[in-house]
């Protein structure tokens, strides 16, 4: 099964997406969203367009990751929301 990587940098009002193939090939170059209801279900179809899985991955900062991580899950994405001092720190 193929499974897309999905990395979300979350700020307030806009995040920046990354989607990576296996392997690491890119599918896509860097891009902004707008966390508008448009926006996130553009975000949303987006995503559910490629082929195969798609698992997204984004910064639990304040809450403002959650208006992103809520509309992608109700849409029908696998989504976690990861601690980024955790994911800093995983590497020591």
């Amino acid at each position: 099964m193929t499974v897309n990587a999905v990395g979300v940098d979350v700020s307030n009002g806009h995040s920046t997406v990354a989607v990576l193939h296996p392997l690491g090939e890119a599918a896509a170059l860097p891009f902004e969203v707008s966390h508008t209801p448009d926006g996130l279900k553009a975000l949303a179809e987006r995503l559910k367009g490629y082929d195969g899985e798609t698992r997204v991955i984004l910064e639990h900062t304040g809450r403002y990751y959650e208006s992103i991580a809520n509309a992608l899950y109700e849409n029908g994405l696998w989504v976690s929301a990861v601690n980024p001092l955790l994911v800093k720190e995983y590497g020591a």
